[in-house]
């Protein structure tokens, strides 16, 4: 069983950057398609970004031209850049294959000035 673990997070000032990455462990990470999703306080989890086995990506239309999803297969690990940050991206960011059910703990994001 391949689990995750996210990091990366923390607290950034208004229009600043944070990259989080997501590990996984065991070999089968290069054939999943990964996303990474967010769940702000009182609100619903909602997709952030995808990207295929091959490289594809997704992006929520609230997220594109500031984020950038990318994935390093020999490190077995994928990466959310986040840049222009706004306080509406406060938020724990979590990480895991398209379509299976687990969450993992995820990593807290607070744009605060």
């Amino acid at each position: 069983q391949v689990q995750f673990v996210e990091s990366g997070g923390g607290l950034v000032q208004p229009g600043g950057s944070l990259r989080l990455s997501c590990r996984a462990s065991g070999s089968l990470f290069r054939l999943l398609p990964m996303g990474w999703y967010r769940q702000a306080p009182g609100k619903q989890r909602e997709m952030v970004a995808q990207i295929t086995n091959n490289g594809g990506t997704n992006y929520a239309d609230f997220v594109k031209g500031r984020f950038a999803i990318s994935r390093d297969n020999a490190k077995n690990t994928v990466y959310l850049q986040m840049n222009s940050l706004e306080p509406e991206d406060t938020a724990v960011y979590y990480c895991k294959p398209i379509g299976t059910p687990s969450w993992g703990q995820g990593t807290q994001v607070i744009v605060s000035s």
